[in-house]
């Protein structure tokens, strides 16, 4: 007893100093210490990712400039604008001198939003900066070309292999993801079709894809089984060819997750840890924790891990509840457990980070899972068989049409009706309490236990209390938004489920901006209803005028209008639209809101103007959103 409490605290102590320690903040040499940068020197360390307007790159900073050059450690996301570059022609491992200064990460501008900071700083990323190609400039190549920079060269070439022999901007964006494990090119439509058909795990290459890369392995070299020492030899060649696989995909982290993990799984055989799976999960996460520490809060790893507990806990008691004779209904029997032990593992975590859960996830499975298996296997025989022109353009023939029937089922299956219960908002502590129902629930169907139904209603009223308390708190509330978009307007006014929103056209069309910086608060709010008839907007001599609990709100888009002759609590003011010398009118009791759609040089004009004013400014690009709770 007494030592096991002493290695448990042994314990918690290692892991607290091992976190600081790869707290790269708490380094005094880290970047985030140091002011007044002019120019850094950086190294490429990864392979550049393109956005709507820009290309995305990470990098290592070794040295910065503010008086004197001085070398730093720390990581900056680099945003190169595609205006100025038609495509990067920087490599990973390239040494660059970028001018100016990398802005420390903002918090999220807008209530409820994606915590990117937060995200960023969970892989020691403290800095980004938006560029012009002329603000960088190649100074060496790499010192030293080790594995990770021949293993983004292999991808690269497995990326002009499959875009040769591949037709169609979609089928091999969809490709890329399926066997390369890069996600980008695919359009929001064909996403938002796999998510809501439950198939959005087959586009990010990790464990399911590892996984059934293993069990082709073992299948392939079963003939071994009848020589001595064969269990080695299998070990040996199963890590080998996993560890391969990660190579061509530019080692990941989400595959370097799944290939360790099954690495351990391969492993454990000859060691004869075949008894207790658990174990050698436990070890394989243990080691990737203490090569990261924060990988236990990227989603990746724990959908993963969650999903294959899940699996390997439920998948064979669900099995064998029902012996199926034919071998084709025992298929189908096997891949359905297989779907409903991972869902119930990872049901919580999904509704927490995607609001959303997929209605028909077990039809869709049936058909995506053989399909993107059939598409994993044959990219790895069209990589594996390129150099042969005849049979790359038949691997690529086939796949291509395999594809295209994949991209079919899910899009069939989004058209279903009720195909996704969408809108879902739960807070952490609600995740993990359903977590603990389900598992409460499965304990109590595996060992007959009453105690296990009373911890399940207990549960159960926790999670019933605490939504009562977030209907109280954010449902039963009267909210007035002006959001920080760039170069965009936006405005909401929230009530009972229902949103009224006023938005400039461009951003009316935008789901993608919409999704990321407005949909979070109307999930938070519990909106079901958008309206964009505003039924409390009034045209006051020109103006956009609302009334809203008893405050007035206008607002000023347009050159040239004159300063409202009425009493205005708000004024939001767009495109420039009142100049500093109309102010002598403006009544002190009103505050201004400058939306995004005002350039930075006009906000610090009213900033300054500020000083000596008893009006109020709030420019949402410097301050956030504008949030006004009644």
């Amino acid at each position: 007893m007494a030592f096991g409490i002493t290695s448990f605290i042994a314990l918690v102590i290692f892991g607290y100093i091992h976190l600081y320690q790869n707290t790269k903040s708490n380094h005094p040499d880290n970047l985030i210490h140091l002011d007044g940068i002019t120019a850094y020197e950086c190294i490429v360390r990864s392979a550049p990712e393109s956005k709507a307007n820009s290309w995305k790159l990470y990098a290592e900073v070794v040295q910065a400039k503010t008086q004197v050059w001085k070398p730093v450690t720390g990581k900056v996301v680099l945003y190169i604008s595609k205006k100025s570059i038609a495509k990067i022609p920087w490599l990973y491992g390239d040494h660059l001198l970028i001018e100016g200064t990398p802005q420390k990460l903002k918090p999220p501008a807008n209530p409820n939003e994606f915590d990117f900071r937060r995200f960023l700083t969970f892989k020691s990323i403290y800095h980004q900066q938006f560029l012009k190609a002329n603000q960088v400039q190649f100074v060496a190549p790499p010192a030293r070309k080790g594995f990770i920079y021949y293993s983004h060269r292999v991808r690269d070439w497995a990326s002009t292999v499959i875009h040769t022999n591949i037709k169609g901007d979609q089928n091999q964006a969809v490709a890329m993801a399926l066997i390369l494990g890069v996600t980008e090119g695919i359009d929001n439509e064909l996403l938002s079709a796999y998510a809501a058909s439950g198939a959005m795990h087959v586009l990010a290459v990790s464990g399911m894809h590892v996984g059934i890369i293993y069990v082709i392995i073992l299948f392939l070299f079963k003939p071994l089984k009848k020589f001595q020492g064969s269990a080695w030899l299998v070990a040996a060649i199963s890590i080998f060819l996993l560890w391969s696989f990660a190579f061509v995909t530019g080692l990941s982290p989400s595959v370097l997750r799944a290939v360790t993990m099954f690495s351990f799984v391969a492993l454990a055989k000859p060691l004869g840890w075949r008894t207790n799976i658990y174990n050698t999960l436990a070890t394989s996460a243990f080691v990737l924790l203490l090569y990261d520490p924060y990988l236990i809060m990227s989603v990746g790893f724990q959908l993963s891990y969650l999903a294959v507990l899940g699996i390997v806990y439920i998948q064979r008691p669900l099995y064998n509840l029902w012996l199926v004779d034919s071998s084709i209904g025992n298929w189908i029997w096997e891949i359905t457990c297989i779907s409903i032990a991972a869902q119930i593992a990872t049901f919580a975590l999904g509704m927490l980070y995607f609001h959303q859960f997929p209605v028909y996830f077990l039809v869709s499975n049936l058909f995506v899972i053989p399909l993107s298996t059939a598409v994993l296997v044959g990219g790895i025989l069209l990589l594996t068989l390129s150099w042969i022109p005849l049979m790359a353009d038949l691997m690529g023939w086939l796949l291509q049409w395999l594809i295209e029937l994949l991209n079919w089922t899910v899009i069939t299956t989004e058209k279903l009706p009720f195909s996704i219960i969408s809108g879902i908002h739960i807070t952490t502590f609600q995740c993990w309490v359903i977590m603990g129902i389900l598992f409460s629930l499965i304990l109590m169907l595996e060992y007959r236990r009453m105690k296990l139904i009373g911890l399940t209603i207990f549960l159960c009223a926790i999670l019933l209390l605490s939504q009562v308390q977030h209907f109280n708190q954010n449902l039963n509330v009267q909210q007035f938004v002006v959001y920080s978009v760039s170069n965009h307007t936006a405005m909401e006014w929230i009530s009972q489920g229902k949103s009224y929103y006023r938005a400039d056209s461009a951003l009316l069309q935008d789901t993608e901006r919409t999704r990321f910086h407005i949909l979070p608060n109307r999930l938070q709010h519990g909106v079901k209803e958008t309206h964009q008839q505003i039924p409390f907007e009034k045209i006051y001599s020109g103006y956009p005028l609302y009334r809203w609990q008893n405050q007035t709100i206008a607002v000023m888009d347009k050159r040239g209008q004159p300063i409202p002759s009425i009493p205005i609590d708000y004024l939001v003011i767009s495109n420039h639209a009142l100049s500093l010398r109309d102010t002598v009118h403006l009544p002190a009791t009103t505050k201004l809101i400058l939306d995004g759609t005002n350039s930075s040089y006009y906000i610090a004009r009213w900033k300054q103007a500020q000083q000596n004013k008893p009006w109020q400014v709030h420019a949402v690009a410097d301050e956030g959103a504008f949030v006004l709770n009644n």
